[in-house]
């Protein structure tokens, strides 16, 4: 150990701290310079105690000593890289003071202490303001691990002290507000976490359990793990904690019992956060107890350790597979490494390390680690491809890098500026820097993402290759197929508490577990938006989906489309009516002068006739896409030539009803309801007609109504009624009307071989209040295409009664009978009036 740490060419004061632990190492390397930096580096603790063990652990003892041996090299690499550098920091020295942490937070605590103290005393001030304060070191580099950093960061953030470590990875530290002047090399736990959930979503498995060390990277990287893991629908099985210490009397039980209740899962991948140390006794640990295989998924913190992978047996431990930083080499270090151990055997090397560091003795340079006493340069050559050594590298340039900036740094030298260590965190927060032709920089976390590298435990005649298939760097990349799982065919295993639900089905949760669940199809117009889904998603309002859908199509516009069958039939009947109505009033404009076209009515027949042609073509409005301005003027048109057609044989209702029952006031009344008069009477009731139209139209016309309830898939245009008193306002009076003339004419008796004009009257309106009636009560329900079918049979039902009732017989008489279109037969009963009267 004299000639191991005299090669380090630092310090020279080896000694055991009793008072902490009677198996911990404490040491203290120093060397001068103008600015300081202070080391962490870990050599004692779990050094000695795999030492103190009956078995001889020689490789064991090797591993964990020479990470910590490695590490403070680095330090020490890059320190004289920059010292001999001609433009990073020209004329200026970096010195450093290395001290070991043992694994221990208090024996951490003592050098952090010593740093902080005033340049050149012992002793630290109890300031107001420490802008001015100058402590023993101007940065910390280290310590490696995270429960460490937690305690050593709020001391260092209290004087802003830039400390860079160069493993911690624990998320907790990347709080800037809690630790301002905290910096690491390394990425965070959260990033290794994501990268772990995007492997478990790669390879489909979703019931797995979780294993984690008790401290602070342990129990970081689980808490991040099991929020993640929620929010991916991984469901965890188990998630239990085992001791950091497999020496500690209930190790064995809490190990015990941990792979109990993973067996009892019946999960087949567990996730491991945990040191080298707890990760070998879980391993030996179930191996012992005959756990089957299962896929062990962890972390850089044991799987590149040669104390996991040298457990008895442990090849039959299932496939073992994780993220390890992406790394580089650091140029020349091997080189170094190999010059200082071969430098280790002169005399005159050692003393002037002594004299160097101007410390002890000989005789200080004991240790109780007797197993880790003697290590060569064969005994750390191969650690030098594992151990990674380029964050510790990075950590010294970015301090360095920042110290070039504040002292405002140039080709020909550095000013001799005294230089704060809160001057420096400015510099450290917002500027790259280089290493090594390789860009880094601090992110608002204060750490660095190299990425991460997915290796498998490949294993040939006993040895172990840790074999790349995979990348990580924001997003994941698997080769799968170099991976050789422990199934017999070689493929991934399943890993899940039910099967995955097929797209367009949801989760219904079954009792607690979130992962047990049964899959249900997704009603209509809800989707399935995503495999995590416990619910289906409604579509928004113009759109739609079937059942067990994975996304909404929009709705198709459904009104009553012209190329319809059903609107083609109604068109035909349309065209009847039209041609029924046009061809009556040609037949009666021939015959206008015949006894019985003037018994009809005369001129006043043709202007019916022709609203009756209005009518018929007025259907063609509720005819195609409905629109705001053309709702309003349906119900209007309607009424109006309804109301022409009716006014027209009003006259003739009340000369009928005049002469047969009022004979003896008829001479006088007769002239208001014949002849020229008769046309001021029908006059008056269209204009009362359209005064009621005016009134509908400002007290609730139709409107246009977009109804998206109705139909399942199809949004329904149709128009709504906006006011049913108005509604009943417009054609109420038209109702009137064909009252007024139904009892006008319902018991008018007529002399035999006469033709009776009144009975025409009669059923016209007789026929318009039935088709009325039942117009009403299905009009009122309805909110589908139907409506404007309904609306449209009932205009046509109205024309062709009326034609047919009224005007068609008429007609026969005209084209098939002109022997009865005579006087006496056609004989108008104003006419025979006086006769009976003189009798």
């Amino acid at each position: 150990m004299q000639q191991l740490v005299a090669g380090l060419g630092l310090c020279l004061a080896w000694g055991c701290a009793a008072s902490l632990s009677p198996w911990c190492l404490s040491a203290q390397l120093r060397r001068p310079g103008d600015f300081v930096l202070g080391g962490l580096f870990p050599f004692g603790k779990d050094t000695v105690k795999l030492a103190a063990r009956s078995e001889p652990t020689p490789v064991l003892c090797d591993r964990l000593f020479t990470d910590g041996l490695l590490w403070a090299l680095a330090m020490r690499f890059a320190i004289e890289q920059i010292n001999n550098s001609s433009w990073l920091l020209p004329g200026v020295t970096l010195g450093y003071d290395m001290c070991d942490t043992c694994f221990e937070p208090l024996v951490a605590l003592q050098p952090s202490l010593l740093f902080l103290t005033r340049n050149g005393t012992r002793a630290i001030g109890v300031l107001c303001d420490y802008s001015e304060y100058q402590p023993r070191v101007t940065a910390v580099i280290g310590p490696h691990k995270s429960d460490l950093c937690l305690l050593t960061a709020k001391l260092f953030s209290s004087f802003l002290i830039p400390q860079v470590s160069y493993g911690a990875s624990s998320d907790a530290l990347g709080n800037a507000e809690l630790y301002p002047s905290f910096y690491r090399t390394v990425p965070s736990d959260k990033n290794l976490v994501e990268a772990v959930v995007l492997l478990l979503n790669h390879f489909g498995w979703n019931w797995v359990a979780t294993v984690a060390s008790d401290d602070e990277y342990g129990r970081g990287a689980q808490a991040l793990f099991l929020s993640m893991a929620s929010a991916n629908s991984i469901c965890i099985a188990f998630q239990g904690l085992i001791p950091t210490d497999p020496t500690e009397p209930e190790a064995g039980k809490q190990l015990e019992n941990a792979i109990n209740l993973i067996n009892s899962t019946k999960v087949n991948v567990v996730v491991l956060f945990a040191h080298s140390l707890p990760a070998q006794a879980l391993l030996e640990r179930s191996l012992a107890l005959g756990l089957p295989k299962k896929v062990w998924v962890g972390s850089e913190a044991w799987l590149l350790s040669d104390i996991a992978t040298s457990t008895p047996g442990v090849q039959s431990v299932g496939t073992v597979l994780g993220f390890v930083m992406r790394t580089g080499t650091v140029p020349g270090f091997q080189e170094f490494v190999a010059e200082l151990f071969s430098s280790m055997a002169q005399e005159e090397f050692c003393q002037s390390s002594r004299e160097l560091s101007g410390l002890g003795s000989a005789e200080e340079l004991d240790t109780h680690c007797r197993q880790c006493a003697n290590v060569t340069l064969g005994d750390i050559w191969p650690m030098l491809g594992v151990t990674p050594t380029q964050p510790v590298h990075v950590a010294v340039y970015s301090v360095a890098h920042a110290l070039h900036r504040a002292l405002g740094c140039t080709s020909k030298g550095c000013p001799k500026t005294a230089i704060r260590s809160w001057q420096l965190l400015h510099f450290m927060n917002t500027l790259p820097f280089e290493v090594n032709g390789q860009s880094f920089r601090f992110d608002q976390s204060h750490g660095t993402n190299t990425g991460y590298r997915l290796i498998v435990w490949a294993w040939r005649d006993g040895t172990v290759t840790y074999l790349p298939v995979g990348d990580y760097d924001q997003s994941l990349y698997v080769r799968a197929s170099q991976i050789q799982f422990h199934t017999a065919d070689k493929k991934e295993p399943t890993s899940e508490c039910f099967r995955r639900c097929q797209p367009g089905q949801f989760r219904r949760i079954k009792g607690f577990n979130f992962c047990c669940y049964d899959c249900t199809d997704c009603p209509e117009n809800t989707f399935w938006s995503s495999t995590d889904s416990t619910s289906c998603s409604p579509c928004p309002q113009h759109q739609w989906a079937p059942a067990r859908s994975t996304r909404c199509l929009d709705r198709a516009e459904r009104f009553l489309s012209w190329a319809e069958p059903l609107a083609l039939c109604l068109l035909t009947l349309t065209g009847t009516a039209a041609a029924l109505s046009c061809g009556a009033a040609l037949l009666f404009l021939r015959h206008l002068q015949s006894p019985l076209v003037q018994l009809a009515g005369g001129a006043r027949s043709l202007f019916a006739l022709l609203c009756l042609l209005l009518q018929s073509l007025g259907c063609c409005l509720l005819l195609g896409r409905p629109s705001a301005a053309l709702c309003p003027l349906q119900q209007p048109c309607h009424a109006l030539c309804l109301n022409g057609c009716l006014s027209s044989l009003l006259p003739k209702a009340l000369e009928v009803t005049l002469v047969t029952e009022f004979p003896r006031r008829a001479p006088r009344l007769l002239r208001w309801v014949t002849h020229g008069r008769a046309w001021l009477l029908v006059a008056a009731s269209i204009l009362t007609q359209v005064l009621l139209c005016w009134c509908h139209l400002h007290l609730g016309p139709d409107y246009l109504v977009t109804d998206y309830e109705s139909l399942p898939s199809e949004v329904l245009l149709v128009c709504g009624t906006r006011s049913w008193a108005a509604f009943v306002l417009l054609h109420g009076y038209n109702s009137c009307l064909a009252f007024l003339c139904f009892l006008c004419t319902f018991m008018v008796q007529t002399p035999r071989r006469r033709y009776n004009v009144a009975r025409g009257i009669t059923f016209a309106t007789f026929i318009y209040f039935i088709v009325w009636i039942f117009f009403v009560a299905i009009f009122a329900t309805l909110r589908t295409v139907l409506r404007a079918v309904t609306q449209i049979g009932t205009v046509l039902a109205t024309t062709l009664g009326i034609l047919g009732s009224y005007f068609v017989p008429k007609c026969y008489i005209l084209v098939f009978r002109p022997d009865l279109n005579t006087g006496d037969y056609c004989q108008s009963l104003s006419e025979e009036q006086p006769e009976e009267d003189r009798q």
